[in-house]
């Protein structure tokens, strides 16, 4: 029932994604919607989101950076069948070294001895590497929770789950085995990794809230921008979200 649930889903998508893959990113499916919907994406945030980012960032940095690099570790997992497919044996090498080292010298990465090493892979998913494939990112909207995106990147997003390594096994794997399960694990990092990254963003997210005219244009830029550049590896600024004040 439920991988026929996604299936539609999929296929609701898809047909969006026919119809809106001419537009560009600068342009807007749904702009009324989407302001709606990241007002109540604010409103989420600062009732639940901010609070809990700012207990975590409180917790001894010993227990920050190692909760930080284990999330970093499973999300390097999604870049190695996507490295795969944009056809960069260099980024896969770096990605799969990584996770290695890190999982057992870097106990379940909680450390992270690989990027002393020089092991420091790009993160990768499908939007990016749909855009290795030319095609198009589609217009912008927001989504309820997850935040801004584009055509492209959210059936991306949906397809991740398909080919992540470790959504397979903690998602998928009950479903196309028919087997009733616990998604417990998966949802548990999602939320992990959104508080974690939160709680690094604490002054830039206040400074652009204080500062911006229009917030909602300002996070539409700075999204698109750290897309772009993580599309084209760019080493200048691998993160936007972590210069929100510059």
């Amino acid at each position: 029932m439920r991988l026929r649930k996604n299936l539609v889903i999929a296929i609701f998508v898809t047909l969006i994604t026919f119809a809106q893959f001419h537009a560009k990113a600068t342009e807007e499916c749904f702009e009324g919607i989407s302001r709606g919907i990241f007002k109540f994406n604010m409103f989420f945030d600062d009732i639940v989101l901010e609070p809990v980012a700012k207990g975590y960032s409180k917790l001894p940095n010993p227990i920050k950076a190692g909760t930080s690099n284990f999330t970093s570790n499973i999300s390097t997992l999604l870049s190695l069948p996507n490295s795969l497919l944009q056809g960069n044996l260099k980024e896969f090498g770096h990605a799969a070294g990584s996770f290695l080292v890190n999982t057992t010298v870097g106990i379940l990465g909680f450390l992270n001895p690989a990027e002393r090493i020089g092991l420091k892979p790009n993160k990768e998913d499908t939007g990016q590497t749909l855009a290795t494939y030319g095609v198009g990112s589609g217009c912008y909207f927001v989504l309820p929770i997850l935040g801004p995106t584009t055509v492209r990147d959210s059936v991306g997003l949906i397809a991740d789950t398909f080919i992540d390594p470790f959504a397979h096994v903690t998602l998928r794997e009950n479903e196309l085995l028919g087997v009733s399960g616990n998604n417990f694990d998966y949802y548990s990092f999602k939320g992990t990794n959104a508080i974690d990254f939160r709680s690094d963003n604490l002054a830039n997210f206040s400074s652009l809230e204080k500062n911006s005219i229009d917030l909602y244009a300002s996070f539409k830029s700075i999204y698109l921008q750290d897309r772009e550049n993580k599309i084209e590896n760019s080493q200048d600024d691998q993160d936007d979200w972590g210069n929100l004040d510059n």
